[in-house]
């Protein structure tokens, strides 16, 4: 698994650097791009310690109303506030959370080539004149922030489409990696609700696209395309995230059955298959696509077939995170006391 990762996190940044060397076919640019991310996050996501939190069925109904709340709040402010101060305070927030996103990413790397307690020990640091707020970190954290402060600075001075790029794959492997559906259900309610929220806010109102277009910030990644009339090619970083964390769910649950990714390769599939007929559909209409109207149905779509196919629809519909861990605590522990009950006899 950690040579797939290896691999793929090259092929990753190869791919990021290849606009600079040689010309690289916008479509094509973006369908690697999506792919490689979800693949690389979806490994990573793989740990041997369970998720601290997971997602609930009431959180995944709710995400599709916040998420609407939020995309208002910004084409308001866009609308009667100054474009370039709300772009400011934007840098600013943004500045912060890509240290920490960019360092993340580049923490197990780094890890490597430290000493193992500078891995381990925790140093707590309290705020001044607020003690009761406490931030914990590590030495191998500390160091890898150094790169990537360096690099927030130079996207804040510069704002490069690479930076914002590297920054914006920065934020979709952590959101992939970290976030956890806990079972296919709350997977399916949150890809449904957001299904809808994509094409009612791209198809119905002028809202998604112009919040697009005017938000500077890594919240989207950007291909050059040559053509002055449309500079670039745009995928939010939604379309990575949000399908990237329900296939990612499915890796994981073809580890906890020691099977060979077998739920893996048919929801990765469906999720190319999702960009490849976004990519196609825009460039037949020459017009913005919401992206998940494509790439919902073809990974829960293929998911079903695979599932129905092999007849495991009630093991994969029953599957919860939560209770995998419980189960495989359960039987660690139990083989343990089977050791220690016969050393005793």
């Amino acid at each position: 698994m950690m040579i797939f990762e290896r691999a793929a996190n090259l092929a990753l940044a190869g791919l990021t650097l290849a606009p600079l060397v040689i010309k690289v076919d916008p479509n094509i640019n973006v369908i690697l791009t999506a792919c490689l991310t979800v693949y690389v996050g979806c490994y990573r996501s793989v740990k041997p310690t369970p998720f601290s939190e997971t997602m609930s069925n009431e959180h995944a109904m709710r995400f599709p109303l916040i998420g609407s709340a939020m995309l208002l709040s910004l084409f308001l402010l866009f609308k009667f506030l100054s474009k370039d101060l709300v772009n400011a305070v934007l840098t600013c927030y943004f500045f912060v959370l890509g240290i920490v996103a960019f360092s993340a990413t580049l923490l197990p790397a780094i890890k490597r080539f430290l000493p193992r307690h500078w891995n381990d020990d925790l140093i707590v640091w309290r705020l001044p004149y607020f003690r009761s707020v406490e931030v914990e970190f590590t030495r191998s954290q500390v160091v890898a922030a150094i790169p990537g402060t360096f690099f927030c600075v130079w996207y804040a001075k510069q704002k490069h489409w690479l930076a914002n790029n590297i920054l914006g794959l920065a934020f979709c492997i952590q959101g992939i990696e970290m976030l956890s559906l806990g079972s296919f259900k709350t997977g399916v309610i949150l890809l449904a609700g957001l299904f809808v929220y994509d094409i009612f806010w791209v198809f119905f109102t002028p809202v998604m696209v112009s919040v697009a277009k005017s938000f500077d910030a890594p919240i989207k990644l950007l291909f050059p395309t040559g053509d002055s009339a449309r500079p670039f090619s745009m995928l939010g970083l939604g379309d990575i995230v949000i399908p990237g964390i329900f296939v990612a769910l499915a890796l994981r649950f073809d580890v906890s059955r020691g099977k060979t990714n077998r739920y893996f390769r048919s929801a990765f599939s469906g999720y190319a298959v999702g960009v490849i007929l976004t990519i196609f559909v825009m460039n037949w209409f020459q017009a913005a696509q919401p992206a998940l109207l494509y790439i919902v149905p073809a990974v829960i779509g293929f998911m079903a077939v695979h599932c129905i196919w092999k007849g495991e629809v009630k093991p994969l519909m029953e599957f919860s995170e939560a209770k995998a861990v419980v189960e495989t605590h359960d039987g660690e522990s139990s083989q343990s006391d089977d050791k220690i009950s016969k050393k005793v006899e």
